[in-house]
């Protein structure tokens, strides 16, 4: 028995340092390629829409990381907005080539992306229950706000 709790323990340790080690190496890829991209904007001296869209990107991947690190838990709406920012880039920069179909398509694209977060939200703050009442305060004001 106590073999088995050793190496249970064990496993949860690396398990930990695996997820605390993958974490800074994602944040530090984010942090290096949106400070790659602003750079190379500031070298050009003037940002367009498609920059300022992959900023956008890069913060919201840093906000995402941040709160699996803090919580342990993945926000399914992040990855929602990350998907919404990235097909307005696309269709903003590769708008003149693109036929009808195609804008189309990324519209509706967008539009289903953003009723599904609509729904996620609803949800969150209709179902959700919190285990300790501060935090249930904190909730409910979010969900009030937005």
């Amino acid at each position: 028995m106590n073999l088995f709790k050793s190496i249970e323990k064990t496993g949860d340790f690396l398990v930990e340092l695996f997820h605390l080690v993958g974490l800074f190496v994602i944040g530090g890829t984010i942090i290096w390629s949106a400070a790659h991209e602003y750079l190379q904007i500031m070298k050009n001296g003037v940002a367009g829409l498609d920059d300022i869209l992959l900023l956008f990107i890069y913060l919201e991947l840093g906000a995402m990381t941040g709160v699996f690190f803090r919580t342990h838990k993945l926000p399914v709406i992040f990855l929602i907005l990350i998907a919404i920012t990235a097909l307005t880039r696309y269709l903003a920069i590769d708008l003149k080539g693109l036929d009808i179909w195609e804008i189309i398509t990324l519209s509706a694209a967008i539009l289903i992306l953003t009723l599904s977060g609509l729904v996620l939200r609803f949800s969150e703050c209709q179902y959700s229950r919190s285990l300790h009442e501060a935090s249930h305060e904190e909730h409910e004001r979010s969900c009030k706000t937005t």
